[in-house]
């Protein structure tokens, strides 16, 4: 049996067909990295932080062309435009609208999907999202909440609350867009009970879609100097597996699972290591799920 509402079948159910997400990196920032909340982002990011590095390289528009010529060529025929890397409502109006309309770029988009932080939604930005959906394409929103608690999102330096999350989640929703939440476990000081009451949280919003992801150390961060001091260890494989098996049995059966787990660079990466191993961390977290009999939506109420 299927045992959770993975996006390859909701999208498959929505299109008829696989859609590939295509990824842009259109060179933007965050508040708290550029000055306006604070400087350096989250305590987990590097230099880098979100952005994959191919603004420097590429124009949004080559972008787009270079991955839709690639995954053509797999065989797959409608696609996603997924701005990815950074906050990407954070930046004037007429540039996000530029940015937006590369969903135009060809004729085979049918979605646009939209990564940010809760403190850069606002009416004017919720609006011009909204008229993208009204011209026919699938659009959400992800957010990148990771903790509901306050403590968490003040030490690692995140720079909004989750009074903020909620403000920008009821606002979306009020415009009738669909939301994905990002969340990490395994962050510093957070007990099992902490990040399971996160997932209770996004469970009792009944949110559209979710992403887990694990807390990974990448070299020359904060987190790295905690883990090196020895004040920070991070999750077990054993233990993360179990913790999104059973999020996935208090999530709504409806809610569209996005992912499952990390994807840390493996030059960069200093633990845990075995989020390298993919295949093995969704194995395991299958197996917990078979082992507990447990299923998305089991003990949803």
């Amino acid at each position: 049996m299927e045992r959770y509402y993975s996006l390859n079948k909701h999208l498959k159910e929505r299109f008829g067909e696989r859609v590939k997400k295509i990824p842009i990196d259109a060179g933007l920032t965050c508040p708290n990295r550029d000055g306006t909340l604070g400087f350096g982002g989250c305590i987990y990011c590097d230099a880098k932080g979100s952005g994959t590095g191919l603004a420097k390289i590429l124009t949004p528009e080559e972008q787009v062309k270079k991955f839709i010529e690639k995954f053509r060529s797999k065989g797959y025929k409608k696609f996603i435009l997924y701005l990815q890397s950074f906050s990407n409502t954070y930046a004037p109006l007429e540039v996000l609208d530029e940015l937006y309309n590369l969903v135009h770029l060809d004729k085979d988009f049918v979605g646009l999907a939209i990564g940010t932080r809760p403190d850069c939604v606002d009416e004017e930005r919720a609006n011009l999202i909204k008229k993208y959906q009204d011209q026919g394409y699938y659009v959400w929103v992800e957010l990148g909440l990771q903790s509901i608690h306050d403590e968490t999102l003040r030490y690692i330096n995140r720079g909004h609350t989750y009074e903020d999350f909620l403000k920008a989640y009821h606002l979306l929703k009020s415009k009738g867009l669909p939301v994905v939440v990002h969340i990490i476990f395994g962050l510093p000081r957070e007990t099992k009970e902490m990040m399971l009451a996160t997932v209770r949280a996004l469970s009792s919003l009944r949110i559209d879609g979710i992403k887990f992801h694990a807390l990974y150390i990448v070299k020359q961060t904060p987190m790295e100097r905690l883990y090196l001091k020895g004040e920070y260890q991070p999750l077990t494989l054993k233990d993360y597996a179990t913790l999104v098996a059973e999020s996935l049995a208090l999530l709504p059966p409806e809610t569209v699972v996005h992912r499952l787990t990390s994807d840390p660079p493996k030059d960069e990466l200093v633990a845990p290591d075995w989020l390298l191993k993919k295949a093995e961390v969704l194995k395991s977290i299958n197996q917990c799920l078979e082992e507990r009999e447990l299923y998305q939506g089991k003990f949803y109420k």
